[in-house]
């Protein structure tokens, strides 16, 4: 476990360094730092047999394609929060909250999805120990997004102190 904790201490980091960047480049540094070192982890963490191994590739493989896919959303959204937030209207506010909410949504449908996959492929024990590290690793990304990013009205604070 204190391999995977240095790991995540290393994806965190170089995703904290990256926070200023434009939207293209949080995207590809995310997928890149995320994609084979974060696959490298899971090979550990799971440590499977060859025959489970070849088994668990193709749940994982649809999984990271499916995932990336909302990670480009989520950080479309951010990226127009962003770009919305000195103006922000009750509209777009109830676009951004009904975005982030359907984002959120979509992660734990394909948790569940992926759940039934791996267990099929892997037994009950492994899949469960793939959803229980990716959710981690989700919400230690999401925390850092989350510490990154103003609140609504956060800055307006500031101005007046």
């Amino acid at each position: 476990m204190k391999k995977i904790s240095l790991i995540l201490i290393m994806i965190v980091t170089c995703l904290s360094s990256y926070a200023q960047s434009s939207f293209k480049e949080d995207v590809d540094v995310l997928q890149s730092v995320y994609g084979k070192s974060k696959s490298d982890l899971v090979k550990q963490y799971m440590n499977l047999s060859d025959t489970q191994s070849v088994a668990f590739t193709k749940v994982y493989d649809d999984y990271e394609t499916a995932r990336k896919a909302l990670g480009q959303s989520k950080f479309q959204l951010i990226n127009d929060y962003a770009s919305n937030y000195a103006t922000l209207t009750d509209e777009k506010a109830d676009e951004l909250a009904k975005g982030t909410l359907k984002n959120h949504l979509a992660y734990e449908k394909l948790y569940c999805k992926t759940y039934s996959k791996a267990k099929k492929a892997v037994g009950a024990i492994n899949a469960a120990k793939f959803i229980q590290l990716e959710i981690y690793l989700q919400t230690i990304i999401r925390a850092e997004i989350l510490e990154s990013i103003p609140f609504i009205g956060e800055l307006d604070k500031s101005k007046i102190q």
